[in-house]
């Protein structure tokens, strides 16, 4: 009877219900805090990185929607202080002063109309010739640097004479460039410009009834943003380390992350058709979509970066594990790589101590290599999919550099004399 329980196979673990259940929920939490990290990191930098501000919004200045919105709207405010009627008053004035026939004055009373659409020709003209300039460019980018703080202070709910929160809009004032379309004017010949004073007129970056609520959580987000990323790494951690799988659980938490980054993908995509939708009268759809494309670029970025993460690192995951593939896969590449070190070592090549070194610490190289990967993923300040790719890349190689260095052979001769002496 003893013999028969001491060859009796060991009783698999009991699955204890609360868990599983309590790793996939540290799981899916830390999915959504994912989510969150993504949005609270890109948020904060809009806000607090001024670089990364002016890197977002200066592509703006050569966009042909954002132009054309820019140009309508200082064509709109210069000729809303130019008076036709004046000028054709001062017309018919001077004409009468020289004798013109009755027929030749009333006609020209009739100018109103050809005046004011030549005038808005020019104007239009002026206009377009500054915004499409490179020299607009280098003033698009100077006066979003000098306006981030103050966008800062819209997005807080505090006024500024730049940018501002009125109406639940964010506003740029383009008084500057109604300033140098008057001089541009003078200096065309049409000194009735001269007079126009100096004009404040807005262009709206931002408009939404929900402007309100948008600045309360960019606010919280900015204060979470950079403790977010890592208390949803902390709580991936815990829902592997307490699952009876822990590979699976890392595999599942990686999808998770996935599929999170998906999801916001998406929302990206339909908060975009919303938010045009309910853009105020008059406002210029094709600059609003542009606007909103530049200001979540690097959101979509970070998004994508981060699904890349999560699928190398369950990709990873699943190679590392019993399966039919991933034991083919890691057997084909070792053989390949082992073959390669018999022709390199057929030719002379002599591992010595490298590679006794590399077999004994074998285990302890290779957790080196992860942990040097996510050091680096981690700290890079906005990593994209290509830093993703490369770092995956360069990871590969690693352990393929590894590999080729493992040569099983006899330690070095100074570890063995110290053996022999003992």
């Amino acid at each position: 009877m003893n013999a028969l329980e001491s060859v009796a196979p060991p009783r698999a673990a009991r699955h204890h219900p609360f868990r599983s259940l309590g790793s996939v929920l540290l799981i899916l939490l830390a999915a959504l805090l994912s989510l969150l990290s993504v949005v609270a990191v890109w948020a904060n930098s809009i806000v607090q990185d001024t670089d990364r501000y002016v890197a977002t919004v200066a592509p703006l200045a050569s966009d042909p929607d954002v132009q054309k919105a820019i140009t309508n709207r200082v064509t709109d405010a210069v000729l809303a202080q130019v008076d036709v009627d004046a000028l054709v008053k001062q017309l018919t004035d001077a004409a009468a002063q020289k004798g013109v026939p009755p027929r030749v004055a009333e006609l020209l009373n009739d100018l109103d109309g050809p005046i004011e659409s030549g005038l808005k020709r020019l104007v239009s003209g002026s206009v377009e010739r500054v915004v499409s300039s490179s020299a607009f460019e280098t003033v698009w980018v100077n006066a979003n640097r000098r306006a981030h703080s103050a966008l800062d202070k819209a997005l807080t709910g505090q006024a500024d004479s730049t940018v501002r929160l009125e109406n639940n809009e964010v506003v740029i004032d383009l008084g500057p460039i109604v300033a140098d379309v008057k001089n541009r004017l003078v200096d065309a010949g049409f000194s009735p410009a001269a007079r126009i004073p100096a004009v404040h007129t807005d262009f709206v970056v931002f408009a939404s009834e929900d402007v309100g609520k948008v600045k309360t959580y960019v606010r919280v987000l900015e204060i979470l943003g950079g403790w977010l990323p890592v208390i949803a790494l902390l709580i991936a951690a815990v829902g592997v380390y307490v699952a009876f799988n822990r590979r699976h659980a890392l595999i599942g938490a990686a999808l998770a992350v996935f599929v999170a980054m998906l999801v916001l993908g998406i929302g990206l995509t339909v908060a975009r058709d919303v938010y045009l939708d309910h853009l105020p009268p008059g406002t210029s759809q094709a600059a609003a979509g542009s606007v909103y494309d530049a200001l979540v670029k690097f959101l979509r970025a970070g998004v994508r970066a981060l699904a890349a993460v999560a699928l190398f690192t369950a990709a990873g995951a699943f190679l590392a594990g019993p399966s039919r593939v991933a034991v083919l896969t890691r057997t084909g590449c070792r053989r390949s790589i082992g073959g390669l070190r018999d022709v390199a070592t057929s030719a002379g090549l002599r591992l010595g101590a490298v590679g006794w070194f590399v077999h004994r610490f074998k285990r302890w190289i290779g957790a080196a290599i992860l942990v040097i990967a996510a050091v680096v993923l981690f700290t890079w300040s906005y990593p994209t999919t290509a830093v993703v790719v490369w770092t995956a890349v360069i990871t590969l190689l690693g352990f393929a550099v590894r590999e080729f260095l493992d040569a099983p052979s006899a330690p070095p001769a100074d570890s063995q004399t110290e053996a022999a002496a003992q």
